[in-house]
């Protein structure tokens, strides 16, 4: 994973190659199967501009808890760029209710991979702030982008058997 800055802005930057077509990876991204496969045990995908753009990683879990709620696709650009709204975990509710927002990018590599490019900005500066974006360096780098690797390597997570 890189990370850079532009400026005093903070933004993650995280890249992953994916052994499967640039069309898998983005129905991957963009459909609520393909995310379920992936992302979280359940989804609410609009593939519109400003339609849901939801990943519950909680879905038992009462509104508010239950993970990215709330957020909206951005821009479209099909099987190029997807962009939506995302906003911090729980724990940290003084920023919760904010959005930040997250670009992904998809590009052919030989012998049919897709290279997945991931931005995330819009960070504020405070403590809270802080913490939600060293969560998701963490998040982004070492939970989503393998695991949308891994599903194609292995299968769609088994999100019952995971810890």
């Amino acid at each position: 994973m890189q990370l850079r800055s532009v400026g005093r802005e903070r933004v993650i930057h995280a890249t992953v190659t994916v052994p499967a077509s640039r069309a898998a990876v983005w129905d991957a991204w963009t459909t609520d199967a393909g995310a379920r496969s992936f992302f979280a045990p359940d989804c609410t995908i609009d593939l519109t501009v400003m339609g849901a753009y939801e990943m519950l990683f909680n879905p038992e879990a009462e509104d508010g808890f239950r993970g990215g709620e709330g957020n909206v696709i951005l821009a479209i650009e099909p099987e190029r760029m997807l962009s939506f709204t995302w906003n911090a975990p729980p724990s940290l509710p003084t920023v919760r209710d904010q959005r930040t927002s997250v670009v992904v990018r998809f590009r052919d590599l030989p012998n049919d991979r897709t290279q997945v490019s991931l931005t995330h900005s819009g960070w504020g500066e405070s403590p809270d702030w802080t913490k939600a974006y060293d969560y998701f360096v963490e998040a982004w780098a070492e939970t989503v982008l393998p695991r949308l690797k891994e599903r194609f390597v292995s299968g769609p997570i088994d999100w019952d058997g995971l810890d």
